[in-house]
């Protein structure tokens, strides 16, 4: 079973990362879901980031708001794919701040960033992630993008 976890920095960021959860399970993708700060519970991090692919995790998501160290911490100690989520936070700079965070991470520390509340592409890039390697996935992928096509199709006939 393929496995996604996503963590975020605080509750507050939950409802912009549903739309992960939410898309994950769509597709069928085993999801593991917890608050992980990288100001408030380094320790965790840690614990987390250094032992996730030990656990079955293929691929992270993480999403943090504010200064949004979180991604970039994650990826320092983890082997595996992060994908970061710029959140807008109430303590956030219309999101700037957390967008550039996650985005401009150094050489050797990579972190592919999604939209500012961009959970649901996190997702769907996940779930492509581990698509390259798993055929059931790939299918559902195939699958959705039809989806997608048919939506359009369809709208723009009942214009």
């Amino acid at each position: 079973m393929q496995k996604v976890a996503i963590i975020m920095g605080s509750k507050s960021d939950l409802p912009v990362m549903q739309d992960a959860i939410d898309i994950l399970k769509e597709f069928n993708i085993d999801v593991e879901v917890d608050i992980v700060s990288a100001h408030r519970t380094p320790e965790k991090l840690f614990d987390f980031s250094k032992n996730a692919h030990t656990r079955g995790i293929n691929v992270i998501i993480a999403g943090a708001g504010g200064a949004a160290h979180l991604p970039g911490m994650v990826a320092s100690l983890s082997p595996l794919p992060v994908i970061g989520v710029p959140v807008k936070s109430s303590n956030s700079i219309d999101g700037w701040d957390s967008v550039l965070s996650i985005l401009q991470m150094p050489g050797g520390v990579p972190v592919a960033t999604v939209a500012l509340n961009g959970a649901k592409n996190a997702g769907i890039l996940a779930a492509q992630i581990i698509g390259a390697s798993n055929k059931t996935v790939l299918n559902t992928i195939i699958n959705y993008k039809e989806g997608l096509k048919t939506k359009v199709i369809e709208s723009s006939k009942n214009l």
